[in-house]
């Protein structure tokens, strides 16, 4: 699926692009934030629906993927403003912008096709790269150093518990006899040894995801910035989250019932919204997609 700019450029349509501008309920002079701006695909939905008026302020850690985006958005008769950093900080963005609220809030969670397709930076397991995966190139640790230097309990908790693997201690304490790993193929060959073949995918996936989550921090960002947004959410205003497995959704189903629960919030999706069987079968990155959507009400 694609969708056109005003210039006329074509650009990929990010996952439940109807479901997210309906739930956020565009106003036209509004402001609108999204903290994970990517390649600006719902950065580009959203625009469409803004007049002169509005103000979009777009976020990523990723400096090649916000570099595509400022391209991409260029044109645009609503003013943009995007940032190199991470959504968990946006309240100084806020401030250095002169803005108090803002009527709406987007966060996607995944990983773009630009990061998973990248034969340099280490996010898939079916790209041999080097053992990278950081989304801020800026940013020291990456993931070989936790790979070769963490104690291998340490690392087998890791695994367990951002990747939710049975055979974590197993692995890491393959990977320990392997060290040092430097290369994407070298970590599987590391889960190979470790795992029957008929888990073995899951088993890399799950692996993958451990080690993406803990270079990045993203538990403890996503934790951060839920316990911070709410007083920068303007009353009616809508915050969208769209999470890609259970560690996230479980983390935004908590926080918005007990913002719900203290009077702050009106969750407006009771179970989160799926992709249609349609979309699935279009674009295989939305199969996992789960959004949940708040409204403040004070």
């Amino acid at each position: 699926m694609i969708i056109k700019r005003q210039t006329g450029t074509q650009i990929h349509v990010p996952v439940l692009p109807t479901e997210v501008l309906d739930y956020l309920n565009i106003s036209t002079d509004g402001v609108y934030l999204d903290g994970t701006v990517g390649l600006g695909g719902h950065a580009a939905l959203i625009l469409n629906q803004l007049s002169p008026k509005g103000h979009f302020i777009g976020i990523d850690r990723d400096e090649e993927a916000l570099s595509y985006c400022k391209n991409l958005l260029v044109g645009y008769p609503t003013p943009v403003s995007l940032f190199h950093s991470s959504y968990h900080t946006f309240k100084p963005i806020l401030d250095e912008l002169g803005i108090d609220t803002v009527n709406g809030i987007l966060l996607d969670l995944g990983l773009s096709s630009l990061q998973l397709d990248s034969p340099e930076r280490g996010f898939s397991y079916t790209v041999d790269a080097d053992l990278d995966m950081r989304f801020d190139s800026s940013q020291e640790i990456k993931a070989s150093d936790i790979i070769n230097h963490l104690p291998v309990m340490d690392l087998a908790d890791v695994i367990y518990e951002y990747g939710e693997e049975r055979r974590s201690r197993l692995i890491a304490r393959n990977i320990e006899k392997m060290r040092p790993l430097r290369t994407v193929f070298n970590l599987i060959e590391a889960i190979r040894k470790s795992t029957p073949p008929s888990h073995r995918d899951r088993s890399m996936a799950r692996v993958f995801q451990a080690l993406r989550i803990k270079v990045n921090g993203e538990l403890d960002k996503l934790d951060s910035f839920l316990n911070s947004f709410i007083d920068r959410l303007s009353v009616g205003g809508r915050i969208a989250i769209i999470s890609f497995h259970s560690l996230e959704d479980r983390i935004v189903k908590h926080r918005f019932k007990d913002l719900a629960k203290s009077g702050d919030i009106s969750i407006l999706t009771k179970k989160p919204i799926l992709a249609s069987a349609e979309e699935q079968k279009e674009n295989r990155r939305s199969r996992s997609a789960k959004l949940r959507i708040a409204e403040r009400i004070v």
